[in-house]
Parts: structure tokens; C-alpha cells; sequence
């Protein structure tokens, strides 16, 4: 609850000051934006160079804003996707400005600041980037924003469910690819407690994103641990650019549904504020690869269809037991020899039995900000992002992460050449259940019905009996090895517990909403992540630049001692990093150098340096001919790998999980 006291506080004090700000003497700049052809240009945006103060053209290609006119004449920058920007200097008051931009065949002027942390051309800059416009975004297919990323170079997605994918740029994929950061106006997006890249499940609904910048190749010199492969940057709106009500509705197969609104509005010259929300629901893809697994050092897999059984990639419940003579009791039961040393397995369950009615993808995001400029230079925003999403993920278990979701409180003070920011998150596992655990503790829960006759007994220690019993009287029939093994299988298999019964709803709701380690499926991660990191850029002469900047991040992770050790209080951990980059222009700017290097330190670990250096030249006319050489070296967050991931806890209670007989 304090969280949300210090957000109203902060929307007190901006209102406040809203209020309170002191007048400035502006006069108003009008004018149109138009095509070479003078057609208009709507959507177009017109800054003013130096300041936050901007806007964008209407329908008929008009513009207008207020500039302060007393310092001098003031600089009008003028963009549009596919087209050349241009700069407009005015002397004094106008409001019949005429722009007309040109076709940019090249895309030489594209402006980027991901790589270098500032603004500047995408092909001078020492890293491959892709930018993807707001019109891209809109066009992408549904359901998830970054699946359709893999249309655009050298990007690669997994998807493990319709609103959970990987992304990399470069190197292997994974279900779970851990080394590429992914972020939201420069703020993390990740789930504390699970390390997880959930999609877009917690980043911008389409309607707000102004870009997407993708680095391709290491960049932990400016970002840090985990951006071993790269770094995905969503760039939202300005509300003081883009304003107005946006809706959008769309339907498909699957029972899909997407709708969305943005509203943003400026008040005055000074106050602007934006709200965006949207929800998505679909029938949800459900896993159904019943290949066999890869062989495992803890047991060994059968081929798929055995009548020993199998462990299958997408079954989950396949409960298994290797017999020999020592699970053998006097007077009770005897392994046949003809069974030693052979692993049989449970018949298990599907993702969709094991899912039932919680089948549907859903995602709900409401993203309120508010935007204040202290002087026309000077910015500060606040905002929140309240996110709810399901969908299953894949990891060395499988996931279903129903209602999970994550509340995040972010803050923002931007000058011309310096920023400091901060941001507190909190994840949620809400009714969220492993799928692998699910299964296995429905089979070794004790059989109520005694079916047997032997009080005490699990599903699974009645399967494995059964099974040894129907073998040996089949051979007693002088049946052979395999068709022995076929009848009891068959045998075997009448004793698994019925998806379709009242016993099996009432274990799977039982066990799901249990989350006690070890007989649980319940995932109970609650884990806070405090951030802050600030930037300053210093100029050196006109041509040399030194930009300095320092993070912070605190991690208190929390589950109950459900994901973690932390029964008694939250494990607490931390990183703590600082970085400087030096850029030189030389031969009339054509050539430009960089270095880069940040020093990382850690609770846990040895701090870590990763260094970055390019050389980047421009030829042509237009220098629209450009060649880099660049060097990088990049690392993964090992504290947050070990401390931070679920598998630890998948990884001890896979060993417990099969008793026996």
C-alpha cells in the first residue's frame, strides 16, 4: 500500500506544480506540413530543437504550438517517417509556416538512441539496430506484438503458448532466452521473482508504442548483465506529441478478441496526461507433442509407444518406476526378474486435460502517466502500469501462469542532456501451477477408493503393481515378453484415475491452489524490484562527446517459501554498475569513434567488465555509404540466474516426486 501512497504523492506534487508554474511569454507558431507534391502530411511531428515542447499535424497536415521567442530565434524540427527531416528557424512569430519533406529513399536520417544511450543516425550508429515504426506496429499481425518481430532481419521468436515467446537476435534460441533485456521506455519490463521475458504480456499495448529498437549483439557496455544477445527498447508516446482518443477492436478465429484505447491529452503548455488500456482474450494454443523426451541422467526414457510407456514431451503425470529385487516384500509382492532394471511409466496426463477451463489466453493492461515540463527543456513524468495476463511457458517444467501479472510505479526528471530514473516493481503469481507437479501429485496422491484392497496405497503405487502382477500371469500363459507387457499395460492403465471424474476435478482444483513445496503446484512468486539509474552527457569541444551514467537495482524476492528459501523474510540482493562512453568526429564528421565500458558489481559475484568499441565511416554525398568495425564483449546476470529462477525448485522436487512401490 505504501507504493500506491507514493504514487499519489507524486501525482499531488506535478499537479501542484502544474498549478503553480509560472508563466512564460510564448508566441504562437502555426503552419502546415505537406508532401513535395503539397499534399498534407497528417501525423507528422514538429519539435522545438532543444526543448520537450512539441506536437504533430491533424488530418489536414496543420500544426500548432507556442515557443518562447525572448532568448532568440527558435528551431523547428520537423519528421516523418520515410521522409527527410528538416529544420525550420524562425526569427520571430509565424503562423503561416509551409514545410514540404522529400522521400527519404535511404533512410539515412532515422534517428535511434539505444545504442549510444543518445540520439543519433541509425547507420552511424556502433551497433546494428532495426527501428520499427509506429505505422510497422499497427500492421503487425495479432495476437502478440513480438511474434510478429520475426518478420524484420536476423530476428528470431519462439513462442511456447499465443501471448508467451522468446525473442533473440543473435546466437541460440530458447523457450526462455534470458539474454536479451527487453524494456519499456528504458525500464524493465522483466519479472523479478521469475527472470521470465513474458511477451508482451507487460509491455505497451500497440497504441502507445511510438517505436520499437532492437540492438542486435551484445550491449552490456551500456546496459548491463543479461544484455548478452541484445536489447528490445518500446518507445512509447509523447502525450505532449500524439494527442486525442484512439480505439481499436479486432475479432478472429480461436474466439480471439483485442481492444484497445489510448486517450492523451494536453492541458496548457506545461501539464499533459495519457491513459492506455487494453484487453485481449483467446483460446489459448495448447501443447500437444507426444514425442518421447531425450534420455535423462535420473531415468531412462522408453521409445515412444512402448508398452513399458514413455516419458512424452507434452504429457505430464508420467509417473515412472525402474523395479528390482529391492522393492520386493515377503508375503505382499514379488518383481518379476524379467521386469529388473526396466522403467515403466504412467500413462499421464495432457496439457488440455490438466488446463480444462483455464484454456483461454487473456491479457489486461491499463497504463496511466502524467507529464509535467518544469521549463521547456526540462521534463518529469510519472506513471504506472497495472498488468494481468495467462498463458502457459515453458521452461525446463511447464507453466501455466494464470491471472500472473506484475504492478509497476515508475518516475522520470529528463533534461537536453541528462536524465535520472526510477522505478519499484512487484510481481504477482495470483492462481499460477506447474503443470509437471500437477500431474505427478495427482498420480501419488492415496487412492480413497482402496481399489485394490491395500489401505494406503497412491495411484501410482497401485499402477506399478498391477502392472508387475498382469506380466507375470501373462507369462505364466506362456505369453511372449512383448505381448505380456501389452496386456499389462492394458491392465495397468484401467487404474489410472479418470480426467472425467469428480475425484480427478476436485485433486487438480486441490493440488493448484496448494502451494506447500512437495505437494503443491502452486506458484506463489511476490517479489519486489527497486531501480534507479541516471546519465549525463558531457560535451568535449563540437565534435567529442562523454556521456557518464550509473544503475542501481535491488532485488526482494519473496514467495513464501514456495520458489525460495525466504519462509523467515525476503532474500535480498543487488547490483550496482557505472559506464562512460567517449565519442570522437573526425574528417569533417565522416569518421566517428567510440568507446565504451561498464564496471558491474553484485552481491554474490566478482564485479564484471564489458568493454565496446566501433569505428564507424560515412561516404557519399548524403552519406548514405556507411562501414563499422566494432568489438563487444557482454555477460549474463549469474546472481539473477541463481537466485531468481524457478527451475531450482522444479529441480528438487523432480527428485522427490516418484516414491515407488
Amino acid at each position: 500500500m505504501r507504493k500506491h501512497y507514493r504514487f499519489l504523492f507524486l501525482f499531488l506534487l506535478l499537479f501542484g506544480c502544474a498549478l503553480a508554474g509560472l508563466a512564460q511569454d510564448l508566441s504562437a507558431v502555426a503552419g502546415m506540413v505537406q508532401t513535395e507534391a503539397g499534399e498534407p502530411m497528417p501525423g507528422a511531428t514538429i519539435f522545438i530543437r532543444g526543448t520537450f515542447i512539441g506536437t504533430s499535424t491533424d488530418r489536414d497536415g496543420k500544426f500548432g504550438l507556442r515557443a518562447d521567442f525572448s532568448e532568440g530565434p527558435v528551431v523547428l524540427s520537423v519528421s516523418f517517417v520515410g521522409y527527410e527531416s528538416r529544420d525550420v528557424t524562425l526569427s520571430q512569430p509565424d503562423n503561416a509556416v509551409k514545410v514540404q519533406l522529400k522521400i527519404n529513399p535511404t533512410q539515412t536520417t532515422e534517428v535511434i538512441a539505444s545504442a549510444s544511450r543518445v540520439e543519433e543516425g541509425i547507420l552511424q550508429a556502433p551497433v546494428t539496430v532495426e527501428k520499427i515504426t509506429s505505422q510497422q506496429v499497427l500492421r503487425l499481425p495479432p495476437p502478440d506484438v513480438q511474434v510478429g518481430l520475426n518478420q524484420f532481419k536476423a530476428i528470431d521468436v519462439n513462442s511456447t503458448s499465443m501471448l508467451m515467446n522468446s525473442l533473440s537476435t543473435r546466437g541460440f534460441n530458447s523457450a526462455k532466452s534470458e539474454r536479451l533485456i527487453q524494456l519499456t521506455d528504458y525500464f524493465d519490463t522483466q519479472s523479478p521473482s521469475l527472470n521470465v521475458n513474458a511477451g508482451n504480456l507487460t509491455g505497451l499495448p500497440e497504441l502507445d508504442i511510438e517505436s520499437i529498437e532492437i540492438i542486435h549483439g551484445p550491449a552490456s557496455a551500456l546496459y548491463g548483465a543479461n544484455a548478452f544477445n541484445g536489447v528490445l527498447l518500446q518507445n512509447s508516446k509523447d502525450a505532449f506529441v500524439s494527442e486525442g482518443l484512439t480505439l481499436r477492436v479486432r475479432g478472429g478465429e480461436r474466439s480471439f478478441f483485442d481492444g484497445q484505447v489510448r486517450y492523451a491529452k494536453k492541458i496548457g503548455e506545461k501539464f499533459a496526461f495519457k491513459v492506455t488500456g487494453a484487453y485481449l482474450t483467446a483460446n489459448d494454443w495448447l501443447a500437444s507433442n507426444y514425442s518421447a523426451t531425450s534420455t535423462q541422467v535420473e531415468r531412462r526414457n522408453n521409445a515412444q509407444g512402448s508398452p513399458l510407456g514413455y516419458d512424452a514431451v507434452n504429457r505430464y503425470g508420467d509417473v515412472a518406476s525402474t523395479y528390482g529385487p529391492q522393492q520386493n516384500i515377503p508375503g505382499l509382492f514379488t518383481v518379476n526378474p524379467e521386469l529388473y532394471g526396466k522403467t515403466v511409466f504412467m500413462p499421464g496426463f495432457d496439457e488440455r486435460t490438466l488446463v480444462a477451463d483455464d484454456n483461454k489466453a487473456k491479457s489486461l493492461k491499463i497504463h496511466p502517466s502524467l507529464s509535467y515540463l518544469l521549463t521547456s527543456s526540462i521534463k518529469l513524468t510519472v506513471g504506472a502500469s497495472y498488468n494481468r495476463g495467462t498463458a502457459s511457458y515453458q521452461s525446463s517444467s511447464r507453466y501455466r501462469f494464470k491471472d500472473f501479472g506484475t504492478n509497476q510505479y515508475h518516475g522520470e526528471i529528463k533534461g537536453e542532456r541528462w536524465f535520472l530514473r526510477g522505478q519499484s516493481v512487484q510481481d504477482f503469481g495470483q492462481n499460477s501451477y506447474d503443470l509437471n507437479f500437477l500431474g505427478s501429485f495427482i498420480q501419488n496422491t492415496v487412492d480413497a477408493t482402496n481399489a485394490l484392497g491395500i489401505p494406503g496405497r497412491t495411484y501410482a503405487q497401485e499402477y506399478f503393481f498391477t502392472y508387475n502382477n498382469a506380466y507375470t500371469a501373462a507369462r505364466n500363459r506362456n505369453a511372449s515378453v512383448e505381448e505380456a507387457q501389452q496386456q499389462a499395460q492394458t491392465a495397468a492403465n484401467r487404474l489410472q484415475l479418470d480426467p472425467g471424474s469428480a475425484t480427478f476435478q476436485t485433486l487438480r482444483s486441490t493440488i493448484i491452489a496448494d502451494a506447500t513445496p512437495g505437494r503443491g503446484a502452486r506458484l506463489n512468486p511476490s517479489s519486489l524490484l527497486n531501480e534507479g539509474n541516471a546519465q549525463y552527457n558531457f560535451k568535449l569541444g563540437e565534435t567529442a562527446d562523454l556521456i557518464v551514467g550509473a544503475a542501481y537495482r535491488k532485488f526482494r524476492l519473496g514467495s513464501n517459501g514456495n520458489l525460495f528459501s525466504d519462509v523467515d523474510d525476503r532474500i535480498q540482493n543487488h547490483e550496482l554498475g557505472g559506464y562512460a562512453q567517449v565519442t570522437k568526429k573526425l574528417l569533417d564528421e565522416r569518421l566517428k569513434l567510440a568507446l565504451a565500458g561498464r564496471l558491474d558489481g553484485f552481491k554474490n559475484f566478482d564485479p564484471a567488465f564489458s568493454p565496446r568499441a566501433s569505428v564507424v565511416y560515412s561516404a557519399g554525398s548524403k552519406r548514405e555509404h556507411n562501414f563499422r568495425a566494432s568489438y563487444g564483449r557482454a555477460f549474463p546476470d549469474r546472481a539473477v540466474l541463481l537466485q531468481r529462477h524457478p527451475d531450482g525448485r522444479a529441480d528438487w522436487q523432480h527428485r522427490q516426486r516418484l516414491p515407488g512401490l
